[in-house]
């Protein structure tokens, strides 16, 4: 078989003419880059599992966190982050579609599918603004300390504030004063300082003020850390039963038994290490989409301009469009880990 080969001298081999597997400097720089960031994933969704795997049943379920619609309210699990998916998936169409444009010299096909995969990628970026915003206020119920030392995290319907009526003057409300503003800014505010006792609210004026609320529905308290009597994984506790036990820890006078929505040091959902994972994997993420669209905003002024079309070929379309594809590949990878597992 050697006889039949083709010999090759060294000049032919390395003269630089032609680039291996016939692909050009500028992408072959862009998939190493790939690889590259790729690996960085990777080492982040490995730290995310094994510290998931240590928390066991403690660890949040995702279609509890993330069960909000804009303007619609709570109650659709992963039903935005679903439609945050599929956007961004389309957007990764559109850019194949702007790619296989570039090669027919299609300028104006270009520029279609180009705004096409920018208008895609803010719609993305506005989307996961409104979810860390959501994230980071938390709910209405909380996550409560119980009197046994367990802590749960809260599901159901909490009951609007109607009003706080003053039974005790303060600087500024006198008895009988009727608040009807800002109310459940109030309320948690007073929950998270120990200001709440025996149904009644201590104002930051000094006042004391009765709360009118509405009867909460379908409340269901799940235990994300062990106590003297309740257990991780044991029995779910609902109705009567967990009503009594949330409002006898809100209620008790006691700060901090309350904790609303996540930060980096407190996290309403379950361990304090899902909050931080979840604002660095999915802000690092979100950095790139970003990067992506300015990136995609900057190439489209080049094909608005006609840059490329003479220079002959939209390689760069195609470069970007790399880095687009990458984008949406990692966040299947994020969305499974975070949201569905």
């Amino acid at each position: 078989m050697a006889g039949h080969s083709a010999q090759l001298d060294a000049k032919t081999l390395w003269g630089g003419k032609e680039s291996p597997f016939q692909t050009s400097y500028g992408k072959l720089m862009m998939w190493f880059f790939l690889v590259s960031d790729a690996l960085t994933f990777t080492g982040l969704l490995i730290a995310y599992g094994f510290t998931r795997h240590d928390a066991q049943d403690a660890w949040p379920i995702g279609e509890e966190t993330f069960n909000s619609m804009p303007f619609l309210g709570h109650g659709y699990p992963l039903l935005y982050v679903a439609l945050m998916t599929f956007i961004l998936i389309v957007s990764s169409v559109t850019m194949v579609l702007a790619v296989e444009a570039g090669h027919r010299m299609d300028r104006k096909g270009v520029t279609k599918w180009m705004i096409a995969t920018i208008i895609g990628g803010f719609f993305f970026l506005g989307s996961q603004a409104w979810e860390w915003s959501h994230f980071i206020h938390g709910s209405e119920f909380g996550k409560i300390e119980l009197s046994d030392g367990s802590v749960a995290i809260v599901k159901g319907h909490f009951g609007e504030i109607n009003n706080f009526k003053v039974i005790e003057a303060g600087e500024k409300y006198k008895v009988g004063a009727v608040i009807k503003e800002d109310l459940m800014h109030q309320f948690q505010h007073a929950a998270e300082k120990g200001h709440l006792e025996g149904g009644n609210i201590r104002l930051a004026d000094g006042s004391v003020a009765k709360i009118n609320k509405a009867h909460d529905h379908d409340m269901k308290l799940i235990i994300k850390k062990s106590g003297k009597l309740q257990k991780v994984g044991g029995k779910e506790i609902t109705g009567k039963d967990a009503e009594k036990l949330y409002y006898e820890a809100l209620y008790s006078g006691e700060k901090n038994r309350v904790i609303y929505g996540a930060n980096m040091k407190q996290n309403e959902y379950g361990p304090q290490q899902y909050a931080q994972f979840f604002f660095f994997i999915t802000g690092f993420h979100g950095f790139h989409v970003f990067s992506g669209v300015i990136i995609n905003i900057l190439i489209l002024l080049g094909v608005l301009a006609g840059t490329y079309h003479k220079r002959g070929h939209y390689e760069m379309v195609e470069k970007t469009g790399l880095y687009w594809h990458f984008v949406d590949l990692v966040w299947v990878f994020v969305f499974t880990f975070f949201y569905l597992l």
